[in-house]
């Protein structure tokens, strides 16, 4: 998957990596992808409703070890 922008939020808790994850997406232009590690278990189920809500689509998310990796299109 080939993201525009890697967001490093590893270390983060909630709400610092949807802090961070709005920031990025706001230099985005619609239809690019942010990818986003975060290791904040909570960050799961917070991005998912943060980018529904947003009217963003969460692509993919995928647990490497201790890091979770999501990948946000732009709408």
């Amino acid at each position: 998957m080939e993201a525009t922008k890697v967001l490093d939020a590893k270390g983060l808790a909630c709400p610092m990596p949807i802090v961070r994850t709005k920031k990025a997406m706001n230099d985005l232009a619609s239809g690019e992808i942010l990818e986003i590690h975060a290791t904040d278990k909570g960050a799961k189920n917070d991005l998912a409703a943060w980018a529904k809500s947003g009217g963003h689509e969460l692509i993919k998310n995928e647990e490497a070890g201790d890091v979770l990796k999501f990948w946000i299109k732009k709408g």
